[in-house]
């Protein structure tokens, strides 16, 4: 595979005055002002992407096999002749986790390097600095390893609305509306408690919840919220127990979820509670598994799946090229999951002309299968991150030897949840 290193030594270089959203500098080899849009880092031969992520320091265990997921990815492509005659070019820069560094890669990557696309942008701090950059160069960005509520748009137009931006993962906010979706379906809940954090994932996970529930007849809710970390969560639970809710959202991440359902369980609440796939791992399970039995399941949603035929096929093809250690590494299956929507774009142009706006077009021409996963759909500027989630439940410590998940509910979307609810 051609991949070119990057030291991450970029941290000094200023945002330049061509921060324009055309970005339109021009070479012979890469001109920028054809008659479709942007075309820089394209070829008849090549096609040039990059990100920046953490492969050193406290985040290189995530970082480290994300590469190695998206590079096997590339490798396998490009061995098969690359699409459309095109070789996949990647360049990588270690932004160490650091904003500022992520940031100076970026203006790197797209005024000097002169990438196609951005692809598996990582971290949320990184992404939370950078996003804003991204819309104004309109360069296509692929894949996003977080889920911050600045990749959401429900019908982007424009760039500066996040039309370039094409989330995968989970969106927190996507999120919170599904967990919905599933509270009035499967658990037909027509009060729910909504128990939120004061951070950017408590918060986005909440609006999501409120503004399906808004769409939803004869469904209320109650809210109470507390501090991210907060070590005493007793009042907000209190209210949520007086309000006498039916079904509990714990819109929050690790660091405070199991607070909340130890708090929960100690007030001898007896309603079930769902929760963010960031806390299906085995070390909430066992933080909260001896609290909960005989009062309440703590149910939690998910975006991978392994059921289906595609699923299976991938596994083959992804286990083929990525190390034996990478094996059923998740982190390094979503690297090869952002390789796959990038690469789909262009498969939906060959033999067309490949520019910014031609491939962008191509993205939301029709839903694409995650390999992995659902189907996500970019059609009118929807940008809302996975669209279909299944649903896992803390096992009882009596029905296992060691606490963890059982999955019991497939993928599903919010209009196959609610059809049964409004037909």
């Amino acid at each position: 595979m051609k991949t070119k290193q990057v030291l991450a030594t970029l941290s000094g270089i200023l945002l330049s005055a061509s921060l324009l959203a055309g970005c339109t500098g021009s070479s012979d080899d890469n001109p920028t002002d054809g008659p479709g849009g942007q075309v820089q880092g394209i070829s008849a031969t090549e096609v040039h992407i990059a990100n920046s992520a953490a492969t050193s320091g406290a985040y290189a265990p995530v970082g480290v096999p994300f590469l190695a997921g998206l590079e096997g990815y590339i490798d396998m492509v490009n061995a098969a002749g690359g699409i459309d005659g095109r070789q996949i070019v990647f360049t990588h820069v270690d932004d160490e986790f650091d904003p500022a560094k992520g940031s100076a890669a970026l203006t790197e990557f797209v005024e000097d390097e002169k990438v196609f696309a951005i692809v598996g942008h990582f971290g949320t701090p990184v992404v939370a600095a950078t996003v804003d950059q991204l819309k104004e160069y309109g360069i296509p960005s692929v894949y996003f390893a977080t889920g911050i509520g600045q990749l959401y748009a429900d019908h982007a137009t424009t760039n500066a609305e996040g039309y370039n931006i094409f989330p995968v993962q989970p969106i927190y906010r996507t999120e919170g509306s599904i967990m919905v979706a599933y509270a009035a379906a499967t658990f037909k809940s027509s009060k729910i408690g909504i128990i939120y954090t004061n951070d950017d994932a408590g918060m986005d996970l909440r609006k999501g919840a409120i503004e399906q529930i808004d769409k939803l007849e004869g469904v209320t809710y109650v809210e109470a919220q507390v501090p991210a970390g907060a070590a005493d969560v007793s009042a907000a639970v209190t209210s949520i127990k007086n309000a006498d809710v039916d079904f509990i959202i714990v819109a929050s991440i690790q660091q405070t979820m199991p607070t909340i359902v130890k708090e929960l369980a100690a007030q001898g609440v007896n309603k079930d509670c769902i929760t963010t796939y960031v806390n299906v791992s085995l070390a909430m399970s066992e933080a909260v598994v001896a609290d909960i039995q005989g009062k309440f399941d703590v149910y939690g949603l998910g975006w991978v799946d392994y059921a289906s035929q595609i699923a299976q096929t991938t596994l083959v093809d992804y286990q083929a090229h990525v190390a034996p250690e990478y094996a059923m590494n998740a982190y390094a299956q979503t690297g090869w999951i952002a390789g796959v929507f990038f690469a789909e774009g262009l498969r939906r142009l060959v033999g067309q002309e490949v520019t910014w706006e031609s491939y962008m077009e191509a993205l939301q021409e029709a839903p694409i299968q995650n390999p992995f996963g659902g189907v996500i759909d970019y059609a009118n500027g929807a940008r809302l991150g996975t669209q279909e989630m299944n649903l896992s439940r803390v096992v009882p410590v009596s029905d296992a030897a060691v606490a963890g998940w059982e999955q019991v509910e497939p993928l599903q979307g919010i209009d196959s949840l609610l059809k049964p609810v409004n037909p």
